[in-house]
């Protein structure tokens, strides 16, 4: 009998030892607390710890024999497919290989996987070993470390940060594309008035509401982002032309405007917007947004519920006018302003009721300046109120000085819109007043411009009666330029009323203004207010005021305004020269 013969006793042992080890390792697969799994040469699962298993919602007997793509999401599956297992056959190793796995109830579970090859005696793959590390609470605390520093905890929108970055990105696309980037600086309006009338709790509502409206209108390439408070931006790409980007904050400005529904209030208001273009204002991000800002401001002085284009003109007026606020505060610091004093009398009795303080600015340079020439730069400014408190502090010292003198009389100052309804200013009017314990409050009178009162009333009314509790006295300023109506005028607590100039100056002569002061005079007699006319140049202005039943006047007819030390002796020559009297 012929025949060949192989001595097999080496395969069978290799193939013996193979089960064995097979079996030690199903045996170590059930009893180890760590996520392993195995695969055999045909790529399938060959063994599954009971904790990999039970994590993934699965049993053993159900996930053995898969291949284990079959348990990633669609996006691993293909990395593991074309870029991991080519290397891994390779290399034969991987380490902290990061995929995402599908749990059997749909959740996504972020791990990292570290893998060794097994190899027969010929190189070939033989078998692979995995470890697989769970990483989804370090992701998740990553995503939410990663939403802190770039998204506003408030509305969810980008925050500063994340704008910074995106801004430099759409700066870029634009130089790539040529197309235009809108940088719009939104600010709402009067959002202020609404957190001290209904609480924060309401504000935050209505923050929210606005994000959500303005949400609405945005592309999907643009950005919405919150920088705090009441301000946004909104950075527009690929805006082909400036009616197509004026088009789109047209919509910004009637989606701001609709109303908003916070706890049970219906809160409407509306935004002002700066704008900058790029690249045809061609300046860094941050100058940018300081551009769209200083725009935005201009919209705001301009009239609110409105947009700005930024301008180089603009920027150049902006740059003079912080200018010109440096020296002013360097100004107030030295003690260059001065204050002076125009009389305001009764033409019945001839008594000097009081004066009006006037500030002048005794300049090193260009002489005394009248107010004209330097006021209008305060308004919205950091020195508005400081400057204020000055003219109040300098009043009532001039007050305690007449005093002193035997003059007993009465001082009214100006005060600013934005000064008055400031949140501490009736707490420091008090300050103010406790310094001057022997001057009554009842000599000081504030006046207030009619639009400023009224532009925010229920916040000014209650102002208005807190200092007056004080005692001090209001004036409405200017009465007849603003927009009063009768309910505005019942509500407001102001002892007086003075008619503008303007409709003074050319009462003689102009019979529609003559009316109008006959209607203010009597309009003020009807709440029982006080009246004093403004603007009375001559004597003539005098005798037809008294003719209609307002006695209390000044202006350049009376005496034009004077330092403090003439007043006095103004006061006495007055009374002698029984001025009032003639006509």
């Amino acid at each position: 009998m012929f025949g060949t013969y192989m001595d097999i006793t080496e395969r069978k042992q290799a193939q013996l030892q193979l089960i064995e080890s097979e079996r030690a390792q199903r045996r170590l697969y059930e009893a180890t607390p760590a996520m392993l799994y195995s695969i055999n040469r045909s790529g399938r699962l060959l063994s599954v710890s009971n904790l990999f298993a039970q994590t993934l919602g699965y049993s053993r007997e159900e996930m053995l024999g898969q291949k284990p793509t079959a348990f990633m999401t669609p996006s691993s599956a293909q990395f593991a497919q074309d870029t991991v297992f080519p290397h891994f056959l390779q290399s034969g190793s991987i380490r902290d290989v990061p995929y995402q796995l599908l749990r059997r109830n749909g959740e996504v579970m972020d791990v990292l996987v570290s893998a060794e090859l097994e190899r027969d005696a010929q190189g070939a793959p033989v078998r692979s070993l995995s470890c697989v590390t769970d990483v989804s609470q370090i992701k998740a605390h990553q995503a939410e470390l990663d939403r802190v520093a770039n998204f506003d905890a408030l509305t969810n929108l980008p925050n500063r940060r994340l704008l910074s970055d995106r801004l430099k990105q759409s700066l870029l696309r634009s130089d790539r594309t040529g197309q235009t980037t809108a940088i719009c600086f939104l600010d709402l309006d009067g959002f202020k008035a609404i957190n001290d009338q209904f609480g924060h709790s309401v504000g935050d509502l209505v923050l929210v509401g606005v994000a959500q409206h303005l949400g609405t209108v945005l592309r999907a390439d643009d950005t919405l982002a919150r920088l705090g408070g009441d301000e946004f931006v909104l950075l527009l790409s690929e805006i082909h032309s400036t009616s197509e980007c004026t088009q789109i904050l047209e919509r910004v400005l009637e989606t701001t405007r609709l109303p908003i529904q916070a706890e049970d209030q219906q809160i409407s208001l509306s935004a002002s917007i700066g704008v900058s273009l790029y690249p045809s204002d061609r300046a860094d991000p941050d100058i940018l947004l300081r551009h769209a800002d200083m725009a935005m401001y201009q919209a705001k002085q301009a009239g609110k519920n409105r947009y700005q284009l930024f301008d180089t003109e603009m920027d150049r007026a902006a740059q003079s006018n912080r200018a010109f606020l440096d020296e002013m505060e360097a100004a107030l610091q030295s003690r260059e302003f001065v204050l002076f004093y125009q009389p305001q009398v009764d033409l019945q009795s001839g008594e000097v009721l009081g004066a009006e303080a006037l500030i002048r600015w005794q300049h090193p340079t260009r002489g005394l300046l009248p107010p004209g020439a330097f006021l209008a730069c305060l308004n919205g400014s950091h020195l508005e109120a400081p400057l204020g408190e000055w003219v109040m502090e300098t009043a009532l010292t001039q007050l305690r000085n007449w005093q002193a003198l035997g003059l007993h009389t009465r001082v009214s100052v100006n005060i600013s819109a934005n000064h008055l309804l400031r949140a501490d200013f009736c707490e420091r009017l008090a300050q103010t007043l406790a310094r001057y314990p022997d001057v009554a409050a009842s000599r000081l009178e504030l006046e207030v411009l009619e639009t400023a009162a009224i532009g925010e009333m229920r916040q000014a009314v209650d102002i208005l009666h807190n200092c007056m509790e004080l005692g001090v006295r209001f004036a409405l300023d200017d009465f007849g330029t603003g927009y009063s109506s009768l309910t505005y005028l019942r509500q407001l607590p102001v002892h007086t009323l003075k008619i503008d100039q303007s409709f003074v100056r050319d009462m003689l002569v102009d019979p529609d203004d003559r009316g109008i002061v006959r209607g203010i005079i009597e309009l003020a007699k009807a709440f029982d207010r006080q009246i004093v006319a403004e603007g009375v140049e001559t004597m003539a202005h005098a005798v037809a005021l008294r003719q209609l039943g307002c006695h209390h006047v000044q202006g350049y007819g009376i005496a034009r305004p004077m330092p403090a030390a003439q007043f006095p002796d103004w006061c006495a020559e007055w009374l002698r020269s029984g001025a009032w009297a003639q006509g």
